[in-house]
């Protein structure tokens, strides 16, 4: 039988008495609860952290008649209940430290409200804090349970002023410091957010703090996986191509099992239509610009390397392209390797084609290409790869540029990298959602890349040239051999070698080979 769907939903209360679809993520939370104490988890918006922090803090308040029939409810003891603390950043936004501190201080006043207990440190935020926790211990007879969800909002709401962004962290590192200093009051602390900050930067000493945002055991803690998509909503599934389900929206992986992003799900059930649901609720204005700004090559989202180190390099005064477009969900993880002992590499990619054809599609008018004009290039692209009609796409590609204004060029830092053209070109393709393997990138100009369509396999490379074309992109497809590793499908393999003219700002070469 069909139930009701949990479209933006984060109660787990309302989700139990109302009959709504709840996929159980009870085993993740009575792991938590009786292996460790301080936990830390990173996942993008929109993906189900507030609700399971919801049944964190309705596990450990002994509310039994939520839990009959889910995992943990006869491995629990419903006996004790804790007094429970929760700090939530998720509504409104903050534009100085003031009001953050105002915020804290709200936060703080209806928790005491809620457990019935006094504190006399009203305008001292640590004070009050800590008193509110030996208060409640004090009451309740058991250590308190501190629950913290977006812990970063303030200052990713301000990271584009870098001045407040660092007085919102260290506002922040006020409230968080007193959970290290009041440990003894404290029997579990949960934070969760998007991005991972430093704990020098933001958590001052809690060192203890247990991140278990990369961790097998905890990949699906949030999200569905495909067993919950063929079990609990499988009367949602006729009707609907699960092929297609799974290649708009699964993919997300933090070193475990792949997850769909439940948000999506829940409204393709609802709509009976595919669309980029997750990535309409939040156009990425500033990751776009960001990105732009620092000359990012566009066909590197689709496979970039990187390491642990550099994936927690998040802070307001250094952020690292793979690790924002990692910590906000446009990129996951695909795959690690250990190339020496302790030492991993990780490699990323778009988690699926919602992302893919969405992010590209933002990025477009970033590189120059005009809104409307970003439509109507797709659809003409299509057409000329279905007729193989490589004359058609010359043309076209040189229009892109051709239509690009002069203004344009000299007010975007972008446009002065020369892998400026490769993005173009490559952004057009990957905003169809096409089957695209980006074989071999550098930042100065050249890429192949390999692009399967219509039973058809088509390589690509990309030269950057003076004004006249000089023949080596095609000439480097062939002398490497890339078409080699694709005969085994049995497809057509057109060789295509695009030359680009920094000073015209146009192609000037598109030559075009059949491989025998």
């Amino acid at each position: 039988m069909t139930k009701k769907l949990p479209i933006g939903i984060q109660t787990f209360r309302e989700i139990r008495e109302e009959s709504y679809y709840y996929v159980d993520k009870t085993s993740f939370a009575l792991k938590l609860a009786m292996e460790g104490k301080y936990y830390f988890l990173s996942r993008p918006r929109r993906f189900g952290k507030s609700l399971f922090l919801d049944t964190l803090a309705e596990l450990f308040a002994g509310n039994e008649a939520l839990f009959h029939g889910l995992y943990c409810h006869d491995r629990w003891d419903w006996s004790v209940r804790y007094p429970i603390i929760r700090l939530s950043f998720a509504e409104g936004w903050l534009e100085s430290r003031a009001q953050l501190d105002k915020r804290i201080c709200w936060l703080l006043e209806q928790n005491q409200q809620r457990l019935g207990v006094t504190c006399k440190q009203e305008s001292d935020i640590p004070g009050s804090f800590a008193e509110l926790l030996q208060n409640a211990e004090a009451k309740y007879g058991q250590r308190c349970v501190v629950l913290v969800d977006e812990y970063d909002k303030p200052i990713l709401d301000n990271i584009t002023e870098p001045e407040i962004a660092r007085a919102m962290r260290e506002g922040l590192r006020n409230l968080y410091s007193v959970i290290k200093g009041q440990d003894a009051h404290i029997r579990f602390a949960f934070l969760t957010g998007v991005s991972k900050f430093s704990k020098v930067s933001i958590f001052s000493g809690l060192n203890n703090l247990n991140d278990i945002t990369i961790d097998a055991d905890y990949s699906a803690i949030c999200g569905y996986t495909d067993e919950d998509v063929d079990t609990v909503f499988a009367p949602e599934l006729p009707g609907l191509d699960r092929q297609q389900i799974q290649d708009w929206y699964n993919g997300y992986n933090w070193t475990g099992q792949p997850v769909y992003n439940p948000f999506d799900l829940l409204l393709l059930f609802d709509k009976r239509e595919f669309r980029a649901y997750w990535f309409e609720t939040g156009t990425p204005t500033f990751l776009v610009d960001w990105l732009m700004q620092r000359g990012y090559f566009t066909p590197s989202l689709s496979r970039q390397y990187s390491s642990l180190e550099l994936l927690s390099a998040f802070d307001v005064d250094h952020i690292e392209p793979e690790a924002l477009l990692f910590q906000t969900g446009y990129t996951t993880l695909q795959g690690v390797e250990e190339y020496l002992p302790g030492q991993r590499i990780y490699w990323l990619g778009y988690p699926n084609k919602e992302v893919q054809i969405s992010l590209n599609n933002a990025l477009l008018p970033a590189l120059g290409i005009e809104g409307q004009k970003v439509l109507t290039h797709r659809i003409r692209l299509l057409e000329l790869l279905r007729a193989n009609n490589f004359a058609g796409l010359q043309q076209l590609f040189t229009s892109f540029f051709a239509s690009i204004p002069h203004d344009w060029y000299r007010n975007n830092p972008i446009a002065q990298y020369e892998g400026y053209y490769a993005s173009v070109f490559y952004s057009h393709f990957a905003a169809l959602g096409l089957d695209i393997v980006v074989e071999d990138t550098t930042h100065h100009g050249r890429i192949d890349m390999a692009v399967t369509f219509n039973a058809n396999v088509y390589l690509f490379e990309f030269k950057v040239v003076e004004l006249v074309p000089e023949g080596h992109a095609l000439e480097q497809l062939k002398t490497k051999g890339y078409a080699e590793k694709y005969k085994i499908r049995n497809e057509p393999i057109y060789l295509i070698g695009a030359e680009f003219s920094k000073d015209s700002r146009s192609v000037v070469a598109f030559d075009v080979e059949l491989f025998a």
